[in-house]
């Protein structure tokens, strides 16, 4: 059963790529492991821009730990594509997003997914609670 196509309304964030010359597989399009990397980046994009993360100096790292995504339409080189992201669930250590692709002018998903990241301790790898301020930064983000 195909889920509820995603819309670009459903997103206050959404973070621009240009898809690449290797991003194409044999078959002449984007293969499906390259769209997770287009999740990554965008949601981590969403950290460092509005909940101002420091990804190489912060004392806590978000490790992926689930993930999914359903393929609706078939994206390829060369082509701009906007990834939104949104914040389905905060939890005490974990953020779940709500991510979808959009080609440049449509408005209808081309793929949509989610994606979790549990923040452990850079040293340790044991969880960690997220801090207020990156919580409070996300909030503004979050589905209701």
């Amino acid at each position: 059963m195909k889920p509820a196509i995603k819309t670009r309304e459903q997103y206050h964030f959404l973070f621009p790529i240009q898809t690449r010359w290797a991003d194409n597989d044999m078959y002449g399009h984007v293969n499906n492991v390259t769209y997770y990397s287009y999740f990554d980046t965008a949601a981590n994009a969403l950290l460092i821009q509005k909940a101002a993360f420091d990804l190489r100096n912060s004392k806590i790292i978000g490790l992926v730990v689930d993930s999914a995504c359903s393929f609706l339409q078939e994206l390829s080189y060369p082509e701009i594509i906007e990834v939104g992201v949104a914040i389905k669930k905060i939890g005490t250590t974990s953020l779940t997003y709500d991510l979808a692709i959009f080609k440049q002018g449509q408005n209808d998903a081309s793929a949509q997914g989610h994606f979790v990241h549990v923040f452990v301790d850079r040293e340790t790898r044991k969880s960690t609670p997220i801090p207020v301020e990156m919580r409070d930064a996300l909030t503004k983000f979050q589905i209701k």
